[in-house]
């Protein structure tokens, strides 16, 4: 057992579909902590087919990992705001789309109604993040989140400083210390980190 060892985790996956075979594996690391992990996956997760995989493909492999079926839809997540069912609310890997959402309090999917509903509780929330335009039009939108209450980010950096100069990518390495800082009212640092 780790330190998030009898936690309940809401693990919120968004459609950054190339990262979503390492989700799985982020998924389990948080399993193996000890934790009771609540899958929480986007429509376009269950709805889009990529070369990377479709959404049963997708949905299975939480099933399989976490013994529980997603959460796909605005109320099969909406509970987690009245009932308290989660102690922290994840999401990873988070989008753009996702973040600009969340800067903008749009709550349209059962990602971001998950957040919604755990921020209403004064809860923790960890966005690790990974989009080509973080330092760009979604720069706003990510200081927004920044100075937020009760959100907290995995450390991130530019993952191709001078290929993609304003795309930024967590660290993924550092999520199991994110989510205990976060479960302890901290934000990890250094939330910057240099190039990736």
């Amino acid at each position: 057992m780790g330190a998030l060892a009898g936690k309940r985790v809401g693990f919120a996956i968004c459609a950054s579909h190339h990262h979503l075979d390492q989700a799985m594996d982020w998924v389990a690391q948080v399993v193996e902590q000890g934790a009771h992990v609540y899958p929480i996956v986007s429509r376009s997760v269950l709805t889009t087919a990529t070369r990377f995989g479709d959404g049963e493909k997708w949905a299975g492999a939480l099933r399989r990992i976490t013994g529980r079926e997603p959460w796909t839809t605005i109320p099969d997540v909406e509970p987690i705001g009245p009932q308290k069912l989660c102690d922290v609310v994840l999401v990873a890997p988070c989008t753009g789309g996702t973040l600009a959402r969340l800067a903008n309090a749009i709550t349209d999917s059962a990602v971001t109604m998950a957040v919604k509903a755990q921020l209403r509780n004064g809860r923790p929330v960890v966005l690790g993040i990974t989009s080509n335009d973080i330092l760009g039009l979604n720069a706003r939108n990510l200081a927004v989140l920044l100075a937020a209450r009760n959100v907290y980010f995995i450390p991130f950096g530019q993952d191709d400083p001078h290929g993609k100069p304003t795309s930024i990518t967590a660290r993924w390495d550092l999520m199991i210390p994110t989510l205990a800082a976060a479960l302890a009212g901290r934000q990890l640092q250094p939330i910057l980190q240099g190039p990736l």
